[in-house]
């Protein structure tokens, strides 16, 4: 079990997606997502498992939650910045988590 100071110490931010790309040397169908978290923190990529429950048209322009203090990784010679937060949905994929009002993109989760 970790402690609440533990949970503090994860980064987790409000960004706006900017960019998608197809991801064909992924293992399991993703994009390569490029995500802008503001002036501080700018714009970062991601490696998401999204493609079989988000089209690409929805993605663009909507706003996510992502965890940017982890280390990159890199993923099928892409190099992902943040994680990009999301739950399974009723069909197994994943589904994006979002802020449901529009707010500013690099705001912290407290």
């Amino acid at each position: 079990m970790i402690t609440f100071d533990d949970f503090l110490k994860v980064d987790i931010r409000v960004g706006k997606i900017v960019e998608i790309k197809d991801f064909p040397e992924a293992r399991s169908p993703a994009y390569k997502l490029k995500i802008d978290f503001g002036k501080e923190i700018g714009i970062k990529t991601s490696s998401a498992q999204l493609v079989r429950e988000h089209p690409k048209e929805e993605l663009l322009g909507i706003l996510v939650m992502a965890v940017i203090n982890f280390p990159p990784k890199m993923i099928g010679g892409f190099k992902s910045e943040v994680l990009t937060l999301g739950v399974p949905g009723r069909n197994g994929q994943w589904t994006l988590i979002g802020p449901y009002k529009d707010v500013e993109i690099g705001g912290r989760m407290k």
